[in-house]
């Protein structure tokens, strides 16, 4: 439960730390969406209280398609729940069905430096490369801010490379409390030490943008495909191999089980296999760590009406907390009277 004492004294109490965290919905999410992020949330959700979005406001800085953008949204939530997150443990929500973050947003900016902005990785990272860069996504950190500030969030669970937002908020966040008081709750970064860094088909960062990925719902026959694709290099078959600097025995070790794991690397180091092996191992492996939450989704599938229920009454949940954190900060700056806050 929420206490407001004051605007200058401001405490939370709750029995649960709360986790605030967003997916974009730009693609199906692939393999190293879950290892590198989700399946940490996961495990959050049974620990603590937990907030868990689906950020399809911040699409609109690359997509451009609305039906697209629809089903890529509905699609992550099917794959969400598929894949865990569980609605009795953690709150799952649309991020455009709560409005008040858009509200919180326009506040947050008003205070916000042109410089802070222009030296964020995202809009850096474009203007360098001489590409176009929109409105969108030079105010991406603020409108990313809000929907942090706006669930009194503690924990932001976060890659290293995802860091900066978070000292964004918090700088946001302190600046106005600095001119009307404590009105927002600061987060921290929780850096996901677990996070597994996974390779694409080319041996580089699987992402979206470097077209490397394999899905985690993606057709059996279409995954097994693109594994037997993957890059390798050239060393002769009874060459001894070094299995942690391997990008095959990397992916495997996500999903084989300790004994398999152990006995592949044993395999590398001795030696006389040949990669095609390896990746039948890898494609085995990847189709009986994820057949349990494909199971699940073809039993959500059948079900949309239950997904759409369990997303509205997330957004109904998620709407109470934002518009009491909203009064309390529009009070705080004068927006709102005293009188009906």
């Amino acid at each position: 439960m929420l206490v407001v004492q004051s605007t200058q004294n401001l405490t939370l109490e709750r029995s649960l730390m709360r986790i605030l965290s967003g997916i974009q919905p730009t693609g199906r999410f692939h393999w190293g969406n879950y290892f590198g992020a989700i399946r940490q949330y996961i495990e959050l959700q049974t620990e603590h209280e937990g907030f868990y979005f689906i950020a399809n406001l911040h699409a609109l800085t690359t997509i451009r398609d609305a039906e697209l953008l629809r089903q890529l949204t509905y699609d992550a939530a099917l794959d969400l729940l598929a894949l865990g997150l569980d609605p009795d443990k953690a709150t799952l929500f649309v991020q455009s069905d709560v409005p008040e973050v858009c509200q919180l947003t326009w506040l947050l900016m008003t205070g916000t430096p042109m410089g802070l902005l222009e030296r964020c990785h995202a809009f850096k990272e474009k203007k360098s490369k001489g590409l176009t860069a929109d409105a969108g996504l030079f105010n991406y950190p603020v409108l990313m801010a809000a929907d942090i500030l706006a669930y009194d969030a503690n924990w932001v669970p976060v890659g290293q490379d995802q860091v900066q937002h978070i000292e964004v908020c918090r700088d946001l966040a302190l600046s106005f409390n600095h001119h009307f008081g404590e009105a927002f709750i600061l987060p921290e970064a929780r850096v996901l030490a677990s996070a597994a860094k996974v390779p694409g088909t080319d041996g580089e960062k699987m992402s979206k943008s470097y077209n490397n990925t394999i899905g985690i719902f993606e057709d059996e026959k279409a995954v097994r495909k693109k594994i037997m694709r993957i890059q390798t290099d050239s060393r002769p078959m009874e060459a001894s191999k070094d299995p942690e600097t391997d990008h095959l025995f990397q992916l495997f070790q996500l999903m084989g089980s300790e004994q398999d794991i152990a006995d592949m690397a044993h395999l590398y180091r001795q030696g006389g296999f040949g990669y095609g092996q390896i990746k039948k191992a890898l494609a085995d492996a990847s189709e009986n760590y994820f057949a349990a939450a494909r199971d699940k989704r073809r039993e959500l599938e059948s079900r949309p009406d239950t997904v759409r229920d369990i997303l509205s009454t997330g957004a109904k949940c998620a709407r109470k907390q934002a518009a009491a954190v909203l009064a309390r900060v529009e009070t705080a700056c004068g927006i709102r009277s005293k009188t009906l806050a």
